[in-house]
């Protein structure tokens, strides 16, 4: 089993970077999503973020999630992106547990981590069943 490497955040250990990281405007259009995702979060719309981000901003990322006293964990995702999860501990705690690709997730991790990021929740179990497909109706004998 490939090992796929996870960077986290506990906001209870670690300060701020003394240096804010200096950023261009494209990366501040880049990054609109993001700061627009911290504010749904500080606002509480949302308990869990999951956003993908050019690799190149992940030290402004980390910075200010740190500032905001944020958890999150990172996970790249191949060359030039990476996935970035933040919100509730907790939920960061459930996401940390996958190890693995969000395309190689089990069924029901799939299903959960939807859930979690609150995803309609009909649509949610529509696209469990439709994964389980015939797992649910064995065979006849």
């Amino acid at each position: 089993m490939k090992i796929y490497p996870i960077y986290s955040y506990n906001p209870y250990f670690g300060a701020v970077p003394a240096k804010f990281p200096k950023i261009n405007k494209q990366q501040q259009c880049e990054l609109g999503v993001f700061l627009h995702h911290i504010y749904e979060y500080k606002k509480g719309l949302r308990s869990l973020i999951l956003t993908t981000e050019k690799k190149s901003n992940k030290e402004y990322i980390e910075y200010r999630l740190h500032k905001e006293k944020i958890p999150y964990t990172i996970e790249p995702v191949g060359e030039k992106n990476i996935n970035v999860f933040f919100g509730n501990e907790d939920c960061i705690d459930v996401v940390k547990t996958f190890k693995k690709p969000l395309n190689k997730l089990s069924d029901e991790q799939d299903f959960m981590l939807g859930i979690m990021l609150g995803y309609d929740k009909i649509l949610q179990c529509q696209r469990y069943l439709k994964r389980i497909g015939d797992k649910l109706n064995p065979l006849k004998g």
